[in-house]
C-alpha cells in the first residue's frame, strides 16, 4: 500500500530527531539541483525545510523520475528514510523511497533579477510570501501576537470584540475612510477605544486584537492604511499603570521571540535584544530640546515631525517613552495635569534605532462636565459623542490605555526596512493590490 509505514512529520520534527526514521513528508520543492545521477531537492512545509535526495539505481526509478521532474513551487508528498548528513541543510535528510508530484508548478517568474525589485515582489506578493525573509517575518509577527494573547489573559485582561462600522472619530476627522451604510455616511474604525472603555465598568480590564484604518496620505517606512492594532484599558488605572502595561506586554513580545524565532531572525539577519524595565523616559520638552539641537526644530503643540522623531529614536537603545504631549497634540479626551491645563498626561512608545513610535497611550477624561468642557472647546459636535458622553454618568472611574501597531511592532522586533513586510498583503497609499 502506497505510503504504508511512513509517519506524516513536518520538516521541523525530521530535523529535530522527533519523527521516526521511516517520514512522510508534505510541502513545496524550494530549491533543487542535481550532481550527475543524484539529485536533492529542498522541501519546504509549514515548519521549515528539509533534504530530499534520489540516486538513480538505488531510489525506486519513479521515485527518481519524479523529483527530477519536479519544478520550484510544485506540491509534493515524499517518503523515505532519515539519515544523518552533515553536509545537508540542518544535518539531515531524507532518502527518498516514494516522490509524488501532486500540483507541478510552471516557471518560477520571481527570478533573481525580479527579486532587485520591491515593487516587483509587491506585485507579486501573493508569490513572494513564499521566500525565506517574509517566511521568517510572517512567523516573528504570529510569535509577537500569540505572546499578546499570552500577556493579557496571565494579566487579567478580557478580550472583547468592536465594530468597524463607526459613526465618532477616535483620532480626528482627517484620516477617516467613509462608507456608504444603507445610505447612510459612516467610518471604518480607526481605533476601538471608545467601545473598550464601555465595557470597562463589566469587566474593568480588556483589550481587543483587529484592524484599524487610517486615511493618512503618509508614504514612510512606517505607515500603512490597514493594519492591526493591540489595544488595552483598564479601570481604576493612572498613567503610571499604563506605562506599566505597555512595558510588560513589549518585554515578553520580545522575549518570545528570543526564545522561538531565533531561526527567522538570523535569516534576517536581525540582532535583537532583550530590553531592560524600566524603559527609560523622555518628556516631550527633552524631545523637542533634542530635535532643536540636530537641526529638527518644531512649535511648541506640534507632534513631533517624522525625521526628528526618527532622530530621536536612534540616540536610544531599547524602547522609551516621550511622555507630557501638549494637549495640542493630542486628542480631546486625553486628561491633563491639575497644575498644567495644557500638558496631557499621555506617552509615545517609542522603538530605538530609528524605527519610531510603536504605541500611543494615556490617561482618559473620566468626569462627565470635564469632558463636556473639552468638547466645546475644542468645537467638536457633542451629539457625535452622546454614548460616550453618557458612560460619564454612571461610575465612570479614571482610566487609561494605549494602542500599539502590530506590524510597527514587528518590523522593530525583525529588523524589517518598510513596514510593509511585515504585513502578508499591505495597504498603502499606493497599493490596494494583490
Amino acid at each position: 500500500m502506497k505510503g504504508a509505514g511512513f509517519k506524516v512529520s513536518g520538516a521541523a520534527e525530521v530535523l529535530m530527531g522527533s519523527s521516526g526514521p521511516e517520514v512522510e513528508v508534505r510541502g513545496w520543492v524550494a530549491r533543487k539541483h542535481a550532481v550527475g545521477g543524484l539529485v536533492f531537492a529542498v522541501i519546504r512545509d509549514g515548519s521549515g525545510y528539509v533534504q530530499v535526495s534520489a540516486k538513480k539505481g538505488v531510489a525506486e526509478e519513479s521515485a527518481f523520475e519524479a523529483i527530477r521532474k519536479a519544478t520550484r513551487e510544485s506540491a509534493v508528498v515524499v517518503r523515505g528514510t532519515v539519515k544523518e548528513d552533515r553536509r545537508a541543510p540542518g544535518g539531515k535528510e531524507i532518502s527518498a523511497a516514494e516522490f509524488e508530484i501532486v500540483s507541478l508548478a510552471e516557471s518560477w517568474p520571481i527570478t533573481k533579477t525580479a527579486v532587485k525589485s520591491a515593487s516587483y515582489l509587491f506585485d507579486k506578493r501573493h508569490l513572494s510570501i513564499r521566500g525565506p525573509k517574509a517566511i521568517a517575518s510572517m512567523r516573528i509577527r504570529a510569535e509577537v501576537i500569540g505572546a499578546a494573547f499570552d500577556y493579557f489573559r496571565e494579566n487579567g485582561f478580557h478580550l472583547i470584540s468592536a465594530p468597524t462600522f463607526v459613526q465618532a472619530a477616535v483620532e480626528g476627522g482627517s484620516t477617516l475612510f467613509s462608507v456608504d451604510y444603507f445610505g447612510k455616511k459612516v467610518n471604518l474604525s480607526q481605533s476601538a477605544q471608545f467601545y473598550e472603555e464601555a465595557a470597562l465598568p463589566a469587566l474593568q480590564k480588556v483589550w481587543i486584537f483587529q484592524p484599524a484604518f487610517r486615511a493618512e496620505k503618509s508614504k514612510t517606512s512606517k505607515h500603512l492604511t490597514e493594519f492591526w492594532m493591540i489595544e488595552a484599558e483598564q479601570a481604576f488605572a493612572e498613567q503610571t499603570d499604563n506605562l506599566k502595561v505597555q512595558e510588560g506586554l513589549v518585554t515578553m513580545m520580545v522575549e518570545r521571540v528570543l526564545e522561538r524565532r531565533k531561526a527567522e531572525l538570523e535569516v534576517l539577519g536581525r540582532t535583537l535584544r532583550q530590553p531592560a524595565l524600566p524603559f527609560p523616559r523622555m518628556s516631550y520638552d527633552e524631545a523637542r530640546d533634542f530635535a532643536d539641537k540636530k537641526g529638527l526644530g518644531f512649535e511648541w503643540g506640534d507632534d513631533i515631525p517624522t525625521e526628528a522623531e526618527r532622530a530621536i529614536s536612534k540616540s536610544q537603545e531599547s524602547p522609551f517613552f516621550v511622555t507630557d504631549y501638549p494637549l495640542a497634540a493630542r486628542s480631546f479626551y486625553h486628561m491633563t495635569y491639575a497644575d498644567r491645563p495644557k500638558v496631557t498626561k499621555s506617552a509615545d512608545l517609542i522603538a530605538p534605532e530609528g524605527f519610531g513610535e510603536l504605541a500611543t497611550g494615556g490617561q482618559r477624561i473620566h468626569d462627565h462636565r470635564q469632558l463636556i468642557d473639552r468638547i466645546s472647546k475644542q468645537d467638536l459636535p457633542a451629539e457625535s459623542f452622546e454614548w460616550y458622553l453618557e458612560l460619564r454618568k454612571f461610575g465612570m472611574p479614571p482610566h487609561s490605555g494605549f494602542g500599539i501597531g502590530v506590524e510597527r511592532s514587528t518590523r522593530w522586533i525583525a529588523g524589517l526596512k518598510h513596514i510593509r513586510s511585515a504585513s502578508l498583503f499591505p495597504r498603502t497609499v499606493s497599493r490596494i493590490s494583490p
